[in-house]
């Protein structure tokens, strides 16, 4: 929630006082490995381009 709160703290005030945050799950598995599920994230992350600071808060990878 830090890095949100800071990424949200230069919004302009009217969204920046009401805002939603959601979570949505697009993968799950309990035979995966740390390892594959890292890759599986990045794969989400960029799909979505997640860090892209124009779309989402992700900080990693950096967005090109």
């Amino acid at each position: 929630m830090e890095i949100v709160n800071e990424d949200f703290k230069n919004l302009p005030d009217h969204i920046r006082k009401d805002y939603t945050i959601r979570k949505q799950i697009l993968c799950e598995s309990d035979k995966s490995t740390e390892a594959e599920l890292s890759k599986k994230e990045v794969l989400y992350i960029r799909k979505y381009q997640s860090n892209d600071p124009q779309v989402g808060y992700n900080r990693w990878p950096k967005f090109k």
